[in-house]
């Protein structure tokens, strides 16, 4: 009868650890793909800022450093390997737009162009769902860590090697106003 308890005992404990196993699985997917929705964004982004460099040039002439600067910033997002190599170039690039949009209150007949109004508004869309998609991402994260920190899943997670994940922050640059510089 001993036997038969112990052999119970140890098949619910099996069970017990492949769910729970199954659970940080699943919890590390989300993980996974939401930085995919983010990264979505980012992709629809560096197409977009392109075609609104162009509009910009065409307009902005004698501002090539600030039009050169953001397509730098753009390139090393693309260049990027890692997450945290991604998401610092990206927060380099967020910094460098107004100064696009601040070429453009230089420029009377830029602000009515409807492709730059068009561009500016699908770059304003496509902030707004990357800002989304970063609290999304965040927001899972922080499951994440609460099903690899809480016991006994903690056990499980060591065991199977379960690493935390980055939170995206704004670092203290981006909690500074934006200063714009015309150099005129």
């Amino acid at each position: 009868m001993g036997l038969w308890i112990a052999g119970i005992i140890l098949i619910l404990l099996i069970v017990i650890v492949i769910c729970i196993y199954n659970k940080l699985v699943r919890l590390r997917n989300r993980v996974k793909n939401q930085w995919a929705q983010i990264d979505v964004q980012l992709n629809r982004r560096f197409d977009l800022i392109p075609n609104l460099v162009e509009v910009v040039k065409g307009y902005a002439r004698h501002e090539q450093e600030t039009l050169v600067k953001v397509m730098e910033a753009r390139n090393v997002i693309k260049e990027a390997k890692t997450s945290a190599e991604c998401l610092k170039a990206d927060q380099r690039l967020t910094s460098m737009l107004p100064n696009i949009y601040a070429l453009a209150e230089n420029y009377p007949g830029l602000t009515a162009d409807s492709n730059f109004l068009e561009l500016q508004r699908e770059l304003s869309d496509t902030e707004t769902k990357i800002a989304y998609a970063r609290q999304f991402y965040n927001d899972t994260v922080m499951r994440y860590h609460d099903g690899i920190h809480q016991f006994p899943a903690s056990v499980i997670a060591r065991i199977f090697g379960f690493k935390e994940k980055e939170i995206i922050s704004i670092d203290d640059v981006k909690r500074q106003n934006v200063k714009v510089e015309m150099g005129r």
